[in-house]
């Protein structure tokens, strides 16, 4: 099913548009690295037990988590702006939070409202997708979708200078005062989108998949504390499956479900989501490793010595190099389609991590294997919402998104488990103090390139780029943007929504429903009237059509494969298109 994006809703859109949502999503993911320099120090901080320490990081984890296909599919009901707007909000009144309190009760509570915020970078690329032209989207999706490392990488070196020089909380503070820049950017800058799917939001729908992403990612996340093998732990998975099944049945049978499960299961998205979490465990590895690895003193015969802040400043380039790989990733993936850049994205990966087993004996050496990560990294993390958007109508853009960033964070999450996991075991004690072994940093290393042979395998049951005669739409060529264009409309409908007096109607709202009785697509009709509707397929439809003021109509209508004008004159009762 697709979705047209309208003429005036692009031309709305200013060239700040892009730069302004990357900036609200580095915003948002410099939140998931953000306590990692004062990790180990949280305990006396808080003046807690270890084990409730770590409820600070699981928190944000879990309602991020929760919160990115709720506030996908609410920004595709009720405005991905005004949706994102609030993310961004809910975020900053959490770091306040955080920022007046050493209570541990408190500070969980903080933490838990900016986790809200990670639904920015579904409603990002729905806005990008609703609003851009096709010449610019490809890299526009590419940088949002890195954003999430860009941040997190970026993060890593400034919070370390911040909490080795100042009081912890200023870390807060910064990240509230970076909120409300992105807020007032976004209000500026970035318009709404025209855009809305049909229906109502799905409350049983969203406590439901909540209930189960808890869950499920709370043993996981807890399971090092609990033990692998307690009841509590092995409880949890029992009851996330069975919670999750029920909530699946209950989806499947629902008009306007939270999450279409049958566009979901399509092998497109089906596979990409799969390969998410592929992704997700590779990225996370480095992050957890190379840091430790740097600020292990000389001592040990194979820490590196550094500083916390050296250390950052050595892993940066992961970032950085994920956000200069997005204007590369669009000209590959004009050329080859997102699934080449996707397999040749872990391709690079595969051969970060296998370079990384022989690179770990000097810091300049995890330099170079910080810019092989970012670049692979970059480039599969770019594919990812192109290969998402171009299987799902636009009407749920930012709900299949949402879940597409659910499933990088699985990938994080379980990474983190694992990882951890593996380094406690390999871990030699000295003086009472657990100190992380090279053998456990290379069997870490061999479970990310593991974690990508998976992702590739995956990646080549994605569907495709089918044959084609049209010339393949160029990032850099406005003119191919034009023939692209063109020849949706030759796949679709279009036609002029006219009132009762026969003038047009702007701002009419025109769905495109299928045999079966789904949306199938939909458009607000343009000043003139006129509206523009690509068709997933061939076959019967029905064009329905509505506006204040004026009465309801639905129209019959064949598509075979050519343009079909389809006019509606909200006058009539009624009318059939023949094929």
């Amino acid at each position: 099913m697709t979705q047209t994006t309208t003429d005036r809703a692009a031309g709305r859109a200013s060239g700040a548009v892009v730069p302004v949502l990357a900036f609200a999503g580095i915003v948002v993911a410099v939140m998931q690295t953000l306590l990692v320099p004062v990790i180990k120090d949280l305990p006396r901080l808080l003046d807690t037990a270890p084990s409730n320490a770590t409820w600070v990081l699981t928190s944000t984890l879990l309602s991020g988590a929760v919160a990115t296909p709720i506030m996908g599919r609410l920004g595709d009901l009720y405005g991905k702006r005004r949706m994102l707007i609030l993310s961004l909000a809910v975020m900053v009144v959490g770091a306040l939070v955080s920022a007046l309190t050493s209570d541990l009760l408190l500070m969980i509570a903080g933490r838990t409202l900016q986790g809200v915020a990670m639904g920015a970078i579904p409603l990002g690329i729905g806005l990008m997708r609703d609003m851009l032209p096709l010449e610019k989207l490809g890299s526009a999706m590419a940088l949002m979708s890195s954003s999430i490392g860009v941040g997190g990488g970026l993060a890593l070196p400034a919070a370390a200078l911040v909490a080795q020089h100042s009081d912890w909380h200023t870390l807060y503070y910064g990240a509230a005062g970076l909120g409300l820049l992105a807020i007032a950017l976004t209000l500026l800058v970035v318009p709404e989108s025209p855009m809305r799917a049909e229906g109502t939001f799905d409350l049983p729908g969203a406590l439901g998949l909540s209930a189960g992403l808890v869950l499920f990612l709370l043993p996981i996340t807890k399971g090092s504390d609990w033990g692998w093998a307690s009841g509590t732990t092995l409880g949890l998975f029992a009851a996330s499956a069975v919670v999750l099944a029920l909530w699946g049945v209950m989806e499947l049978r629902l008009k306007a479900p939270l999450v279409d499960l049958r566009t979901t299961a399509r092998p497109a998205v089906l596979f990409t989501n799969l390969a998410s979490i592929m992704v997700g465990v590779s990225f996370y590895v480095v992050s957890l490793v190379l840091p430790q690895l740097l600020q292990l003193p000389e001592s040990t015969g194979y820490g590196l010595g550094q500083s916390m802040v050296v250390a950052g400043l050595l892993v940066a380039p992961l970032g950085l190099t994920m956000m200069f790989t997005a204007p590369v990733y669009a000209r590959l993936s004009a050329k080859y389609g997102p699934k080449v850049t996707l397999i040749l994205g872990l391709m690079i990966i595969a051969i970060g991590y296998g370079a990384g087993l022989g690179l770990m004996s000097a810091a300049w050496q995890s330099l170079v294997i910080s810019v092989l990560l970012g670049a692979g990294i970059g480039l599969a993390y770019s594919s990812l919402p192109a290969l998402i958007v171009g299987a799902v109508p636009a009407s749920e853009t930012g709900a299949a998104n949402g879940l597409n960033t659910l499933m990088r964070s699985i990938g994080t999450s379980v990474s983190s488990a694992v990882i951890g996991m593996v380094l406690a075991n390999t871990a030699n004690t000295v003086g009472g103090v657990e100190i992380p072994t090279m053998h456990g940093f290379r069997v870490s290393f061999l479970i990310a390139t593991g974690a990508v042979a998976v992702g590739l395998l995956l990646a080549l049951f994605l569907p495709g780029r089918r044959p084609s005669n049209k010339p393949q739409l160029r990032a850099s060529s406005e003119e191919d943007a034009a023939l692209e264009r063109a020849e949706q409309v030759l796949r679709g409908f279009r036609g002029r929504v006219l009132g009762a007096d026969g003038s047009p109607v702007a701002r009419a709202k025109v769905t495109l429903i299928d045999r079966r009785g789904r949306q199938a697509g939909a458009t607000l009709s343009a000043e003139d009237g006129s509206y523009v509707l690509t068709v997933p397929d061939r076959g019967s439809y029905v064009v329905a059509a509505r506006a204040t003021g004026h009465g309801p109509l639905a129209s019959s209508a064949t598509h075979a494969g050519q343009e079909r004008p389809v006019h509606l004159d909200l006058s009539l009762p009624g009318e059939t298109v023949s094929a």
